[in-house]
């Protein structure tokens, strides 16, 4: 998909699946030391070891802000002059995401709405897999606002 011209004829269809991208612990701790949240579930191994996940795990909010990298690595648009985050109407953590697995999103398009200052607004149902897993890590309906 090049183009958000062409993403309107996309409603309802599953527009893209992200590359795999591996949760390493160093990226759970970056993210523990960027929002202060140091539970001992996402930080420290050797008591997580313990723990009914068998290691540490990646923050829920780690994965859903995975979203906007995840995007960016499925699409370009060129003719998007900026794209903002609008917001989420819905999220569930379905599933631990543990350290050192990898984790994709697959993206339907389930609304394209024109919006004033030459933009559009698309709603994405977005499910992040965990390589190997039954179960996904989340889903998610996503808003963002793109412009032209």
């Amino acid at each position: 998909m090049s183009s958000l011209r062409e993403l309107e004829t996309k409603v309802g269809q599953e527009v893209g699946v992200s590359p795999w991208l591996e949760i390493t612990q160093e990226r759970i701790d970056t993210f523990a030391r960027a929002i202060e949240d140091f539970q001992w579930i996402h930080v420290d191994p050797a008591r997580a070891k313990g723990s009914p996940f068998g290691g540490t795990i990646a923050h829920g909010f780690l994965t859903l802000s995975l979203l906007s990298h995840l995007s960016e690595l499925t699409f370009g648009f060129t003719d998007r002059r900026m794209g903002i985050n609008y917001g989420l109407n819905r999220v569930r953590f379905t599933s631990p995401v543990p350290v050192s697995s990898r984790v994709r999103a697959r993206f339907t398009l389930q609304k394209f709405e024109k919006i004033e200052g030459n933009g559009v607004q698309v709603t994405w149902n977005v499910v992040v897999e965990i390589d190997g897993a039954a179960k996904p890590a989340l889903v998610a309906e996503w808003l963002g606002r793109h412009y032209y």
